[in-house]
Order: C-alpha cells, then sequence, then structure tokens
C-alpha cells in the first residue's frame, strides 16, 4: 500500500529536509513542492497526505489555499499544517477544521507529529480497500450531506459538474456514479452518454439522482438503463441499504454465487 506524503513549503529548508528523513524512517515517501499553483496540480494527486509547512510568506498563498480546500472536497484527502499560530489562523480562513488533520505549532514536537502520519497512513490503507464511489451534482450542500452519510465506510469523491466529474474519472478509479439527472451546462443523461462512450469508465454502474418520483420522469430516467435511480427524498439507512445491497449483489455475482434475497 502506498504511503506517500508531499510536503508544502515556500523553501526546501533545512526544518523540512529533517522532517522528510524523519519521514523515510517510518517508510513514507515524501515529495516536496512550493505553494504554485502549476506545481501542487502535478503533484497534489499523487499523494496519500499532505503536511503545509507555513512560514511568514502565508498570506501570499491564498490562490495555493484555495487549491487545497477544492482538491480535499474532491479526494477527501487530510491536510497536517505546521507554523505559527498566526499564520494557522490565516490558514484557516480558506480550509475548513474538517480537512485539517491537525495542526503543530513550530518548533515541531517531532514524536506527536510521527506517531500522528503513522496513524493516519494506517487508517488511510484501510480506507483504501473500500469502495469508492463518486457523486456528481451541482448542489454542493447536497453533496456534501450524502458524503457524511457514507464516509464511514465508502471512499467518496466529489464533483459539482459533468466535466469536473470527467476530468476526475480520468485518473481515478470509481466503483459507483451517484449522478444527479437534471443539472444545468451538462446534464446527467449527457453525463452518462460521455461516460459509455470512453473504454476506461463505459463499465461504471451508475445510479441516477433525481428530485422527481412522477411516472413519465421516472420512464424518463430508466430509459438510459442506469444501475438504478434514486429520489433525493431517501434518508441516511435507506441509501447505506441500498448500497450496501447493491455491492453485496455485485460481489457475489463477481464470485459466481446467485445473488439471494436481492432486488
Amino acid at each position: 500500500m502506498s504511503r506517500n506524503v508531499l510536503i508544502i513549503s515556500s523553501a526546501e529548508t533545512f526544518s523540512v529536509r529533517g522532517i522528510e528523513m524523519k519521514l523515510a524512517s517510518l517508510d513514507v515517501k515524501t515529495a516536496w513542492c512550493s505553494p504554485k499553483l502549476k506545481e501542487l496540480e502535478n503533484k497534489c494527486d499523487k499523494t496519500d497526505l499532505i503536511i503545509l509547512y507555513t512560514d511568514e510568506s502565508v498570506d501570499d498563498t491564498a490562490e495555493a489555499l484555495v487549491f487545497l480546500k477544492d482538491h480535499c472536497i474532491a479526494q477527501d484527502e487530510k491536510i497536517i499544517v505546521i507554523g505559527a499560530k498566526s499564520e494557522y489562523e490565516t490558514v484557516e480562513q480558506f480550509l475548513p477544521a474538517s480537512f485539517i488533520l491537525s495542526f503543530f505549532e513550530r518548533p515541531l514536537e517531532m514524536a506527536g507529529f510521527l506517531d500522528t502520519v503513522e496513524e493516519y497512513l494506517s487508517e488511510e490503507a484501510e480506507h483504501e480497500r473500500r469502495k469508492n464511489i463518486l457523486i456528481v451534482d451541482d448542489d454542493v450542500s447536497y453533496m456534501s450531506m450524502i458524503m457524511d452519510w457514507l464516509k464511514d465506510t465508502y471512499r467518496v469523491a466529489m464533483a459539482n459538474s459533468g466535466m469536473q466529474a470527467i476530468t476526475y474519472l480520468a485518473k481515478n478509479k470509481a466503483d459507483l456514479i451517484l449522478l444527479d439527472y437534471e443539472m444545468p451546462v451538462t446534464s446527467g443523461a449527457q453525463v452518462l452518454e460521455m461516460i459509455r462512450s470512453e473504454a476506461a469508465t463505459s463499465t461504471i454502474p451508475v445510479m441516477f439522482l433525481t428530485g422527481k418520483n412522477d411516472k413519465a420522469s421516472i420512464m424518463k430516467v430508466l430509459a438510459l438503463k442506469p444501475e438504478d435511480y434514486l429520489l433525493k427524498t431517501i434518508d441516511k439507512a435507506g441509501l447505506r441499504d441500498k448500497l450496501e445491497t447493491f455491492f453485496l449483489g455485485r460481489s457475489l455475482k463477481d464470485s459466481g454465487q446467485k445473488p439471494q434475497g436481492l432486488n
């Protein structure tokens, strides 16, 4: 299982190199980059944990912090922040507390820091074995609610547009897509067509999310032959049961067993 950590800092200083050496002793591979958008775009997708080492220049990194916020939303990833309290207060203006694994004030208390990294990466190894669900919906609040319902059982990523979903799928694997049927610009039907047109994504199962339950609307959805459709009024227990049944059925099918008592 990969154990890759990205360290972001304005310079690869003696202190940063010391952190890299200590992480290497835990069999953790490290990479370093500056808080520049181009470098972040190239390196963030190849990491399991991000360490943000701040300094007095943190006020000039707003663009990078916004990128990291979007990255954490899409990848359900965490960040460890190392720096002064005043610098951390700046980071908090851009990164919600839910994305920050821990904050360590300089000078760094190395033992506690290494314990935090080791514990997270061990949990992340278990997390990687979970099924990966991509939610595609232009309503970020609704997506966040669904993610909160599912994150304890599944790996969950979010995309707030069809093009963002296609971009995500070009680099990441998904075991199921929950796709909003009614989206502006690119509709759910159009996104499904794009997914099915690419060999790499054509077999990914898709369940539509829809707010309409009249017969005509449902027949229109079913005509596209999704794996299933879910009304947006579904509650947490209902959604979790639906997904558990779905993945159990696929597991039995893949093993050659006949599903019993499954719809």
